[in-house]
């Protein structure tokens, strides 16, 4: 199946019009969003940009009914009361709302979970290590996929928000060993990257997340996977319409020159 992989959203509601368009085309026949629909550089304040990002992703949920969503970072975190960098005390209350709305959009539950599995392709924020397996038991090795899967997204809270567990896992930095990368292939986002890419059976997609300055990182594309033979393309697409004004933007050039700007880690 031909699956559109919509990177992490970070308050950027046009990517689901652009999501729309690629299956409108029909390059790509389902969907699987990567979430971390919340924050994004100096948009603390932007309450109304939160409600705005998750509504779009309700709509896109109607309109695409069997599209899957896969939990990221920056959205549990408000549904558990953990903060972190780019968190906003001011967005909480919109967020645990729009979010029931986003579930509540849903046919089945089960569509938004830690990860997912279509065919040979496994979808998660961060990606599935073999070491975060074993942590969960050791027989769990050697069960079946699904076995695997239903551990991952049953598992404890203080486990999957350690480094290791699919929500935080980077595996870029090297010396991971994925989980069933004899059979699986694994699309994930979390960590900004420049281009689209694959590497040791991980493709990695989170291409729209922003740099210190406010500037999209990387470049303006969706991967569409073929799930059965693991071969993706990249689709281009628009960038993003306009600047938003953030919440440095709104300080004005008299309080920036005493005020530190702030950082964002993903």
């Amino acid at each position: 199946m031909k699956t559109l992989v919509i990177p992490d959203v970070h308050l950027k509601p046009w990517l689901f019009d652009r999501a729309m368009r690629i299956l409108k085309d029909k390059k790509a026949e389902t969907a699987v969003c990567l979430m971390d629909i919340a924050d994004d550089r100096y948009m603390g304040n932007r309450v109304d940009l939160y409600e705005e990002t998750y509504e779009r992703a309700v709509q896109f949920a109607q309109a695409h009914p069997d599209t899957l969503w896969r939990w990221g970072n920056h959205d549990i975190s408000y549904l558990w009361d953990r903060p972190e960098s780019g968190y906003s005390p001011a967005a909480k209350r919109t967020v645990v709302k729009m979010i029931g709305e986003l579930q509540n959009a849903l046919k089945s539950p089960s569509q938004i979970a830690f990860i997912h599995r279509i065919d040979n392709v496994l979808f998660s924020h961060g990606g599935l290590s073999a070491r975060f397996v074993r942590r969960l038991g050791g027989k769990l090795t050697e069960a079946g996929i699904d076995k695997v899967l239903a551990a991952v997204n049953s598992a404890p809270q203080d486990l999957l928000w350690e480094d290791g567990s699919p929500l935080w896992l980077r595996p870029q930095a090297g010396g991971t060993e994925m989980f069933g990368s004899e059979t699986f292939i694994q699309a994930i986002g979390h960590t900004p990257s420049e281009s689209i890419y694959e590497e040791n059976g991980v493709i990695y997609a989170d291409v729209f997340s922003t740099a210190s300055d406010g500037e999209q990182i990387g470049e303006a594309a969706m991967p569409v996977i073929d799930t059965l033979t693991k071969a993706y393309e990249i689709i281009a697409v628009e960038g993003k319409p306009r600047k938003l004004p953030s919440d440095w933007d709104m300080l004005g050039p008299a309080r920036r020159r005493h005020k530190k700007r702030p950082g964002f880690m993903r």
